[in-house]
């Protein structure tokens, strides 16, 4: 009897030593790549599939670009280590935008949302957290 999809990753990710963490995270985006098309086997899907699947994170779900690039190494690595797929360099999913905290700092800084501390005021207390300016 075959061995079921997640087995096959978990067995390849440890014959090339990767981290449990990345075996657990890999695992987990590629069991919510195939629920997302109802539980369809990779070997069915293709380029369109994985754009889908990547747009819905970006779009709908509001994931950040590491998180969307996690996924999509994943299903890289799912495709091309366990199912022996080549599935090309183009995929054209949605991009997630990149967060730009600095502008984020700035603007709470102007609206009066940071405390200012110590006397060189060399740290700033931003939303829950101690933040060091970037600029001068």
């Amino acid at each position: 009897m075959p061995k079921k999809l997640l087995d096959q990753v978990k067995d390849k990710l440890r014959l090339k030593h990767y981290s449990i963490r990345t075996e657990h995270s890999y695992s987990s985006w590629i069991k919510r790549y195939t629920l997302f098309h109802h539980k369809r086997h990779p070997n069915e899907m293709g380029v369109r599939e994985i754009e889908e699947f990547l747009t819905q994170l970006a779009v709908n779900m509001n994931a950040a670009s590491s998180t969307q690039n996690q996924a999509f190494n994943a299903l890289l690595f799912l495709y091309r280590e366990v199912l022996g797929i080549d599935i090309g360099e183009e995929i054209n999913a949605v991009r997630a935008k990149r967060h730009d905290w600095i502008s984020h700092l700035k603007m709470g800084i102007e609206k009066g949302h940071c405390l200012r501390l110590g006397a060189s005021g060399s740290a700033l207390w931003f939303l829950g957290y101690w933040v060091t300016p970037f600029w001068p």
